[in-house]
């Protein structure tokens, strides 16, 4: 309509601009801008810097487009890669999660998606010995009281169905983000398309959700401290149902085993299996075919080959950066953060990053001071550093204990807690990272 009306305007002027202010009236400001932004040429405007730039179509990116979308404000999703990552990465969403993403209609789509898990357990194999931990504990303190094993990329295909029919957003796959200059007001980010052309993009604030090896993070000058943990670990898929063979196994279940150990994460499909290697071994020698069957056999004795769907070796890092922000420029994510996955939180924690950041970010656009924004880091920073890399690199330490004696002892810990309820509970709202989202909702 409100083009129709500026081609009035040449042939009556009076009557277009009534037209056009009755749009205004019945219209989201900000969507006509937006709107104006999209059809320039034949409005003879200049480009609007009135929106926010997020780099990486990422499931964090992609929640913090939506987030920002439904507070009215515009976005330009950039992004190297030509579509969503259908890699198997994380498949693990915490009760938390689901909670955050349930009124945008998303859990649900989730849920009919994946396989819920109401126990997790960590276990001794092949004795079978077990804590098991129920999640059915803190049902008074979520809506979904269950992990949920669904593939990230599942997440990332429900959010670009809806992003794409947003007029507040545009994705633009195939944009590889090489330069990041910044100013009192405006980011002006350089991206190189598919045929090498160069376009520019400006926006009142950029946020890096480019992953662990984020250009965003490198163009702001910001280290990654941390470190890079020893071992490789080998991620195998394949469709051989463990359940049927290997008695009272959870959904997620985190293994030791004689030669080392092992995780089983069950899909609506398959398992994943994270197989740990003797470190004595060549990184070609772990990630052969035949080194992979023979960890298989070690957890169950399969007299076929294992049909192996995917397999891809990893290392696992545990870095921060001091800052989650740079003047207008924020890191969400793995951009900011990365973690052992040993206990499947780094999917979440990039998030909830996206939640707290996006209901920061709301009052500066509309007038609040920029140094608003500091409050974000105050708030995740600390409880990303103790409440989950701790978590984290204290579930890596238990699994990676070879001493049977220590291994005993900390099962039998763990089945302490598992069995006395008030334990269990406390214990669950920890590794649930429902306790790390009420510590930051404290911090001023």
């Amino acid at each position: 309509r409100l083009n129709c009306r500026i081609c009035l305007w040449r042939q009556n002027p009076d009557q277009a601009l009534g037209c056009i202010l009755s749009i205004f009236s019945s219209c989201c400001h900000r969507r006509v801008l937006d709107y104006c932004s999209r059809h320039k040429a034949r409005c003879g405007t200049r480009p609007l810097i009135d929106k926010v730039i997020i780099v990486g179509a990422g499931p964090v990116g992609l929640v913090t487009a939506m987030l920002l979308a439904e507070r009215q404000i515009p976005v330009d999703i950039l992004e190297a890669d030509g579509g969503i990552n259908e890699d198997l990465r994380a498949s693990t969403f915490h009760p938390p999660t689901l909670d955050m993403l349930a009124p945008f209609g998303v859990t649900g789509q989730l849920i009919e998606q994946g396989l819920i898990c109401p126990t997790w357990q960590i276990r001794m194999h092949p004795s079978g010995k077990r804590a098991v931990f129920d999640l059915s504990l803190i049902a008074g303190e979520t809506n979904y009281p269950y992990r949920l094993q669904c593939e990230q990329a599942n997440l990332g295909r429900i959010l670009t169905d809806r992003l794409m029919n947003n007029e507040l957003v545009n994705i633009h796959f195939k944009n590889r983000v090489v330069d990041l200059r910044q100013g009192p007001e405006i980011v002006t980010v350089n991206a190189v398309g598919e045929e090498g052309d160069l376009t520019t993009f400006e926006g009142r604030f950029v946020i890096g959700a480019d992953g662990a090896g984020s250009f965003v993070r490198q163009a702001v000058n910001l280290d990654f401290y941390g470190l890079t943990y020893p071992e490789t670990t080998v991620l195998a898929s394949t469709e051989f149902p463990f359940e049927q063979h290997i008695e009272g196994l959870s959904n997620v279940s985190y293994c030791w085993s004689p030669n080392g150990n092992f995780a089983l994460l069950r899909l609506p499909d398959f398992w994943r299996c994270s197989l740990y290697y003797d470190p004595s071994l060549t990184f070609e020698q772990a990630i052969a075919p035949d080194h992979i069957q023979l960890q298989l056999n070690e957890i169950f004795d399969n007299p076929d080959l294992y049909e192996i769907i995917d397999s891809r070796p990893y290392q696992v890092h545990q870095r921060i950066v001091d800052d989650f922000r740079v003047g207008r420029v924020l890191l969400v994510g793995d951009a900011a953060h990365v973690w052992s996955p040993a206990g499947g939180m780094g999917l979440n924690g990039g998030i909830h990053d996206a939640f707290n950041l996006v209901e920061n970010l709301v009052g500066i656009w509309h007038g609040a001071d920029l140094a608003l924004l500091d409050r974000y880091t105050r708030q995740r920073r600390p409880v990303v550093q103790s409440a989950i890399l701790q978590q984290a690199n204290q579930n890596r330490q238990r699994m990676i204990q070879k001493d049977p004696e220590a291994r005993a002892s900390s099962l039998q810990r763990m089945r302490e807690i598992a069995s006395t309820p008030e334990l269990a509970r406390e214990y669950l709202l920890k590794s649930s990272m429902i306790y790390g989202l009420r510590r930051a909702a404290t911090i001023a």
